[in-house]
């Protein structure tokens, strides 16, 4: 009985395409947020607003206002003991570098990003911005440049601290950002990375622990981990399946040493819109709308075609009756119409998905045999008026 209603849900969710985020699904994270990138629409949200601890997804805007402020990522910096300090007694995850060592800032980064290092991170807002006070106050400008009201930092780290927190919408505000710089891309899709000396080799966390426990996610490019006790198991992503671009943001998910729900998680949440919607193309424009009758034109008809595909996120048993085009123009055309013919509307139930103006393509030519059969009579007419009038004057002289 249970999995009946289940399967009714689905069915009568899938009948909804228009209202996607109502989905519940099945998923330890307390909040979450998904994007379709090449759509620019939000897909699912769970309490995608509430304000909470973010763990290492901190890292992520550290890694944005690093790269912000590094001219040259071969550039060369020393570790001291102010990058360590604290790490081991608190029980930080670091990339391994040690007092002394000389790295690149290429190297810091990709041990921030990879591996999720607390001692790369002290070490790269020290070296950029004079200490670490000084580098979370650029974190908090950036912050107020890309008017998050609900995200503020306290660290550079992510440790738990009720001054350090933002929501997962914010969250996908600044992942996306980050995601523009192509550097920053690089290194979350990297799976492997070995130190400028040699002497380190980092991982990605994701992939890591999704084999550890036999999790398929193919179409996971790369992201970013983050686990506090306060936070809980975080997780950004970017993905690509059936050449669609997605963003999962997920917080909260429960802490266990056992499973990785956060990637469990993005597993629940990908598949289901995998093997649910995709890319359909709704608007074929080499599939007519409207076909014109013609007047004096050596053509019979004209077909109107739409001028571009048009591809909307559905899902994959959508209703193609939903699919209306409202055309407002000309009905009848002539050799002598103008170019212009009116206006196409294209809706997908109630929206309104894409409006253009309808030109004429192509030239009539003028055929004297459908002029003459068109107005056999008026022609005749004037025929007989002349003659009559020529009677007429003859009459009169």
């Amino acid at each position: 009985m249970k999995k009946c209603l289940k399967a009714l849900c689905i069915i009568l969710i899938l009948l909804m395409p228009l209202n996607i985020k109502a989905i519940e699904l099945d998923i330890s994270s307390k909040n979450a947020i998904l994007y379709n990138m090449d759509s620019n629409e939000v897909l699912y949200e769970k309490n995608s607003e509430n304000k909470v601890q973010i763990a290492s997804l901190t890292k992520i805007m550290t890694a944005m206002v690093a790269l912000e402020n590094i001219d040259d990522l071969d550039k060369t910096v020393i570790i001291n003991s102010s990058d360590l300090k604290g790490a081991k007694e608190a029980n930080l995850v670091t990339a391994g570098f040690t007092v002394g060592e000389v790295v690149t800032y290429k190297d810091l980064l990709y041990g921030l990003l990879l591996p999720s290092g607390a001692d790369a991170a002290k070490a790269i807002a020290r070296n950029i911005a004079g200490s670490e006070e000084a580098f979370i106050k650029l974190m908090n400008e950036k912050v107020k440049e890309l008017r998050l009201e609900n995200t503020h930092f306290s660290n550079v780290i992510g440790l738990d601290d009720e001054r350090n927190y933002s929501t997962v919408k914010d969250l996908f505000t600044i992942f996306s950002k980050a995601l523009e710089n192509d550097t920053f891309k690089a290194i979350i899709k990297t799976k492997e990375y070995k130190t400028s000396d040699g002497k380190l080799t980092f991982k990605s966390t994701i992939q890591k622990n999704a084999k550890a426990f036999n999790i398929e996610i193919p179409y996971v490019l790369g992201g970013k981990t983050g686990t506090t006790t306060g936070a809980g198991l975080c997780l950004a992503t970017i993905a690509k399946e059936n050449n669609v671009n997605y963003i999962l943001v997920t917080t909260g998910a429960l802490y266990d040493k056992k499973a990785p729900h956060h990637i469990e998680d993005a597993k629940t949440i990908y598949d289901y819109f995998i093997q649910n919607y995709s890319n359909q193309k709704i608007v074929d424009k080499r599939k007519s709308f409207k076909i014109l009758e013609t007047k004096y034109a050596k053509e019979g008809k004209i077909k109107l075609y739409p001028s571009k595909n048009i591809i909307k996120y559905l899902p994959n048993n959508y209703n193609k009756n939903n699919i209306k085009y409202e055309y407002d123009g000309v009905e009848k055309v002539t050799p002598f119409t103008k170019r212009k013919l009116g206006t196409l509307k294209i809706y997908y139930k109630n929206e309104l998905l894409y409006e253009e103006t309808v030109y004429l393509k192509g030239k009539l030519h003028f055929s004297i045999l459908n002029f003459i059969k068109t107005n056999t009579l008026s022609i005749l007419g004037f025929i007989f008026i002349i003659i009559l009038i020529t009677l007429l004057k003859r009459a009169k002289k």
